[in-house]
């Protein structure tokens, strides 16, 4: 990312704990897009940490977009991002937001 001068930067994030993880438990987690532009360059997401392949622990929800480095403004990121995002796993309840 640095040599395109871009990263990733987040408005929110929200997490819910729903289970404790102790110390052994094995953590898998879920990503999928909730929401996003079509340009992908505004997006939700929402990651799943579950124990041991069965308990729910906990929910994290974030927004978040992508930031040109050298100019310090939000930017449309590059199109290898676009197709990275495009395998992404989508909610059911995917939502395309406008502009």
């Amino acid at each position: 990312m640095n040599q395109y001068h871009f990263g990733p930067i987040l408005f929110r994030e929200e997490c819910v704990f729903k289970r404790e993880v102790l110390f052994g438990d094995i953590i898998e987690i879920d990503m999928q897009i909730i929401k996003s532009r079509k340009d992908m360059s505004r997006w939700g997401m929402m990651h799943q940490v579950w124990k041991n392949d069965d308990a729910l622990s906990a929910v994290i929800n974030i927004d978040g977009a992508w930031i040109d480095t050298k100019r310090r403004k939000l930017a449309i990121p590059p199109a290898f991002i676009y197709e990275v995002f495009e395998a992404i796993p989508k909610t059911e309840n995917f939502e395309l937001i406008e502009s």
